[in-house]
């Protein structure tokens, strides 16, 4: 089957947002953040010399990767897709390019992003891979600098905290020398992909959203690319965050990535979750609609799933397989 067959036919799967940033969990020098925790760097304007010093207490000793998997499959999804690098520029695998991972830097010492694509190959589930191909902290050119700040006006898209002369930032470095071989490492140590999940682009030329998307191609053929790579491109259209639409896509390939409370990565006081009645309602809708429902869990720095999103998937397991 086509990988555009598949992802047709999915409906349903997992995204996981995970990183140094489930440390802090949304709380920073006795301050708590609104908004989306894997911002913390931006939102509390952390150096990185601080920041990347979580790397030193990251130990997530309960991480489970068969755990996590056969939960997505209880749940009835299809697809897992996983935060290889966020914003924040910390890669959750072995990365040759850059040290800053989690390990090399870390006393965890393993390769996240290795083991869930075994226990996806073990437990037959798809695996995808969310990378940042234009946002990163840790990168003095890292894009996202002729943006100001998001649209909750409080967070800067670039590190200017660090480096503050956006003038003088040249997104081509942060391009091609870590950006296009970091995910060249991706498309050629992990196994078959079934996507690559791109985000936030800005700064990134049509030459470069070009250059990224056909190096996808080449190493993996069938691995689909979403419309976040930027510049018009893609093979399935990304909606907005938590979008809900009205609209049949027909044919189309359209996804809605979602949170189960108002937080992708984890935040320790977020409790506002969706019960599974109202998860079950979001995807027939979407369902109905032609659209895929991509659901997020935000592990906490140990590498557990929190126990009300993984109650909640597995009532919406239940609820499904009858």
């Amino acid at each position: 089957m086509k990988n555009t067959e598949w992802f047709k036919q999915a409906k349903f799967g997992m995204m996981v947002h995970w990183g140094l940033y489930a440390l802090p969990a949304g709380e920073w020098e006795g301050r708590r953040m609104p908004f989306i925790g894997e911002w913390a760097q931006s939102y509390f304007r952390i150096p990185n010399a601080e920041y990347g010093r979580l790397a030193a207490a990251f130990n997530p000793i309960l991480f489970d990767a068969d755990a996590w998997v056969q939960l997505a499959r209880d749940a009835g999804m299809q697809y897992l897709v996983v935060t290889s690098k966020h914003h924040d520029g910390f890669a959750m695998y072995r990365s040759r390019v850059d040290a800053y991972n989690i390990a090399d830097a870390t006393p965890f010492k393993r390769d996240v992003i290795g083991e869930l694509a075994g226990a996806c190959r073990k437990h037959g589930l798809k695996l995808g891979l969310y990378y940042s191909q234009e946002l990163d902290w840790h990168e003095p050119h890292g894009g996202g600098y002729r943006s100001g700040h998001t649209n909750c006006g409080c967070m800067s898209w670039t590190n200017d905290w660090d480096f503050p002369d956006n003038e003088a930032k040249d997104f081509a470095r942060c391009f091609e020398g870590k950006i296009k071989p970091q995910v060249e490492e991706l498309l050629r140590n992990y196994g078959e992909l079934c996507l690559i999940w791109f985000d936030t682009p800005g700064v990134i030329t049509p030459e470069q959203s070009s250059e990224l998307f056909q190096l996808v191609k080449r190493h993996q053929p069938g691995c689909l690319v979403n419309t976040r790579i930027g510049n018009g491109l893609g093979d399935y259209r990304s909606m907005g965050d938590n979008e809900i639409p009205e609209s049949f896509f027909g044919d189309e390939l359209v996804e809605t990535a979602a949170t189960l409370n108002d937080t992708w990565g984890y935040k320790s006081f977020d409790q506002n979750w969706k019960p599974a009645g109202e998860v079950l309602r979001i995807k027939s809708h979407l369902n109905a609609r032609g659209v895929n429902y991509l659901l997020n869990v935000g592990p906490d720095a140990l590498g557990r799933i929190p126990v009300p999103s993984e109650e909640i998937l597995r009532q919406v397991g239940a609820a499904t397989s009858h």
